[in-house]
Formats: C-alpha cells, structure tokens, sequence
C-alpha cells in the first residue's frame, strides 16, 4: 500500500458479547494493519485480528477526555503511513462513543473513513435483562441520553423535563450519578415509584440486574460498571429474564485444551451462560520423524483398515499426505475408521466418509466394533506420539496385524502461563480436561484445579489420567464428546 493510501474503520464492536459482532466488523478485524481497542472490547474479538497491530486506547471510568487527542493522533497517523487502521469501539460509534469526534477529524485531516455501526449497549443490555425497551403495553417511545455530560459544560443540556415523560428512559454511563439522575427525574415530575432496574456488565457472563424504584435507589448498593439504567414499567417484567436462567450463567469456566481447538468448546460455554476462559495446557508438535508416516502413506493400500484417534491426527496425517502430493483417493480399497463424531466430521472435511463410527466413542469400542480380521490382517493406527499401546495390544489379541504411526505428539503449553495463573487466583468455578495430556500439563503449570472447583473431563481414561495426577473428579462425560462434556458440567449443578 503507498504512503498516504490509508483509511480508517470506526467500527462497532457491539456491548461485550462476542456473538453480537457484525459481519462487516469481522470481515474489516481479519485484514487491518492496526486495531486501536476500547476497554470493553471482548478479547475474542480481537482474536480475529491476526495480522493487525494491538493498541490498547481504552479509557477506565473516571478518567477525562484528555486521551482523545492522543487516540486521534494514532489513527491518523497510522493511516498517513498507507495503513487500513480499524478504530474498535465498544457497542456504537455514534452513540455516545465519540465516534463522531474522530470522524470529525478524519475529516479535517484529509483522511479516507467508515463507520461500521455496531450493536448498542443501550438496547442490548437491557434485552440481555430481559427488559423491552417497548413494548404495547407499557411504553410507545424511548428516550436514551448519557449520564455523564462533558465535565467542562457549565450546565446540562439534558432535557429533564422529556426525560421524566419518557415511558421508557435509558442512561449510559450514569452509574457514578444514579441518585443525582433520580433526583433531575423527580424534581421533573417523575414518580418516586416507577420501576427502575441497572444493568451491569450487560450481555457479558459477568451480568447483574438490580430492580429497585426510582426514589431508592441509593439502596440499591453498590453497582460495578459498566452499567446502564433503565426507568420505566417495562423493568417491572422479571419473568423475561432469559439470560440469568441458562444454566451455567455467570459460571467462569477454565478450558485446558489447544489453542485450535478450544473455539468450539468455548462457543457451546458460552451458549449456556458460562464465561470461557481458554488457557491451552497442550500444543500439538511435529513428531520426532515422519518416516513411518511417509513409509505409511506409500504403502497404504497394503492395509485392511486404517484408524484415526483423533482429528489432530485426521489433520496431521493429511498435512503430511498434501505435502507428498497425494489426496483421499490414496486409500483405494482400504476402507477409514474413526473413534469419534470429531474424528469422523475431520474426515468428511478431507473428502473422507469413515466405514466406521462406533457406537460408544472410544478406542475400546473401535476396537470391538472391527471384529476378527475375515483375511487381509494389516491395519493402520493413526495415534499421537505419547499414546499408549492399548489399542495395538487389542488388535493383536483379536487376530490383527497392527502398525502404528505417530503422526504429532502434545507437548505442554506455557505460552499462557501467567494469565492462567491470575484466572485461578481470581477464582475459577470448573475445569475441564479432554485429555491426560491436558491433566498432566495442568498439574505441571499450575497445580492442582482450585478448591471448590469442579473437575470434569471427557472420558474415562482422561479421569485414570487425573486420578493418577492426584486431581479429585468430579463428573466424567458419557460420550468422548464435547457436547457430552458440558452436559457433564450442567449436570453437576441442575
């Protein structure tokens, strides 16, 4: 890109909730040069930015607006350097995000500039509380205004007296003045008994709603922000709380597996109300040599059956086969098997239907599930490089032939480390283990699970694995499954 080709991206990136992001946001995260972030930007949002420049432009609360003229100057200073700079602002730009400011001085600049709307905390927190902002009933209009004005402003701007009108009044970033805004509404005719709730944390795991009236509300308590409060009868309507009742909300969950793999885990938590927490115990490596696995792959046809473990070795094994210029047909006749729905649905993305599923997914079962060999005994295990020698062993006691190959191996993780570490401190209500390696690696980064914690792993040899760790378990998934592991989880606390 030339010098002085750059643009900036006002973008929003929505209240919190990573499922809230905008297409377009996605989209302009994946190829910027730089991302300048809120605060309140939730890190899996900035996980799509895998190329950009992270700079951290979040303000705290209490702090004046002196940094706005440093934020300007990075942007457009970026941009002047031929750069596609994403300006990342939490919920929208244009609503009391100062959006409008820096497009402003896109403009006196001379740089390019879009904004990209994004979903307002000003709606989404209270429909996350289950609150209608309107509703046929209750409330025809809304009003939203701030609740904390520019400090240098001699007097309010704000219209108290439409406010108080208002069927519906929503206030951002009035957590710090509740009872001075209950005070305005009052003296402006609002009743001291209309229904009030504040949201904090809105559409986060972390989430709180506190009801109350409008003339109590310094009885309330104290309220975390980010938080926003709402006036109005539609508050009184706590039967629409949906986000409280899924039945792991507010739970902070540590999840040990790969850096890769840990999305769909994280994304089924935060489905049912959990906060993820991925700290990767393992990493998955090249094994020590690929010979066996080159030797395997040239002579593949020789085998009778050819069994994957896992999906890392689904995609380990094809990485390896790319690489020597082949594809799925170099199975022939050799007919594929897979331990698992994982392992199948890797191989279905390779091209590959597996002959074989069983009906309980583990190497007991896939095993089993083969039979005795009718005349062709070879088969080919396709295993990770710290596997035991269980499943040869059953292959040989039922009349096979088998040769296995190593087509990766886990080692531990310690890229994160430190921040695992602060996560226990703070406290942590589960852990989940998919696998001993993940125990182990655990155990060795950070200890023990904390106290009070619950343990939950996959299957049974991952909990041999924690027993033999000395980590106590406290459910074990029905399925080596990852949908069978959180409903272990929910199961230890419904």
């Amino acid at each position: 890109m030339t010098r002085g080709a750059g643009i900036v991206y006002l973008v929003g990136a929505g209240p919190g909730d990573p499922g809230l992001l905008t297409r377009r946001a996605a989209e302009l995260l994946e190829r910027a040069d730089v991302v300048a972030y809120d605060r309140l930007v939730h890190p899996e949002v900035l996980k799509l930015a895998l190329r950009a420049e992270l700079v951290d432009v979040g303000k705290k609360p209490g702090e004046s607006g002196s940094g706005q003229p440093r934020i300007n100057e990075l942007i457009l200073g970026r941009a002047r350097e031929g750069k596609t700079v994403v300006r990342l602002k939490g919920g929208d730009p244009f609503v009391f995000g100062r959006g409008g400011e820096e497009a402003q001085a896109c403009v006196e600049a001379g740089v390019p500039f879009e904004v990209v709307p994004g979903v307002t905390s000003a709606i989404a927190g209270p429909a996350y509380a289950g609150i209608p902002l309107t509703h046929r009933a209750h409330a025809s209009w809304v009003a939203i205004a701030t609740g904390h004005e520019d400090p240098t402003k001699e007097s309010s701007s704000l219209d108290w007296d439409a406010l108080a009108r208002a069927p519906t009044a929503v206030f951002l970033m009035g957590v710090q003045r509740l009872n001075e805004i209950a005070s305005h509404l009052i003296d402006a005719g609002r009743a001291p008994e209309t229904p009030v709730a504040v949201v904090s944390w809105g559409t986060w795991p972390r989430q709180r709603v506190v009801r109350g009236v409008l003339g109590s509300l310094d009885a309330i308590g104290e309220i975390e922000p980010p938080a926003i409060l709402v006036v109005g009868d539609v508050t009184a309507l706590p039967e629409l709380d949906w986000f409280s009742r899924r039945p792991l909300a507010g739970k902070r969950v540590f999840v040990t597996r790969t850096r890769a793999q840990a999305g769909a885990l994280s994304g089924r938590l935060r489905e049912l109300g959990a906060e993820a927490l991925e700290f990767p115990a393992i990493r998955v490596a090249p094994p020590e040599t690929f010979a066996p696995v080159d030797d395997a792959i040239r002579s593949i046809t020789a085998y009778a059956w050819c069994l994957f473990t896992s999906a890392n070795g689904v995609d380990a094994f094809w990485e390896r086969l790319a690489q020597a210029g082949g594809d799925s047909r170099v199975f022939g006749s050799t007919r594929v098997a897979a331990v698992g729905p994982a392992t199948a649905a890797a191989l279905r993305g390779r091209g590959i239907v597996a002959d074989l599923v069983p009906p309980e997914f583990n190497s007991e079962a896939l095993v089993a599930s083969l039979g005795s060999p009718e005349s062709s005994r070879d088969v080919l295990v396709v295993q990770p490089a710290d596997a035991s020698g269980e499943i040869a062993g059953r292959l040989t006691a039922q009349g096979w032939r088998p040769n296995w190959v190593a087509t990766y191996r886990t080692e531990i993780d310690d890229s994160s480390v430190g921040a695992g570490r602060q996560a226990l401190d703070e406290g942590v209500d589960a852990v989940l283990f998919t696998s001993g390696s993940t125990v182990r690696s655990f155990v060795q980064l950070w200890g023990s699970p904390p106290a009070g914690s619950v343990v939950c792993v996959i299957g049974p040899r991952t909990a041999e694995a924690a027993e033999a760790a000395g980590v106590k378990v406290d459910a074990v998934a029905a399925e080596q499954t990852i949908d069978a592991l959180v409903d272990a989880l929910v199961r230890t606390y419904h």
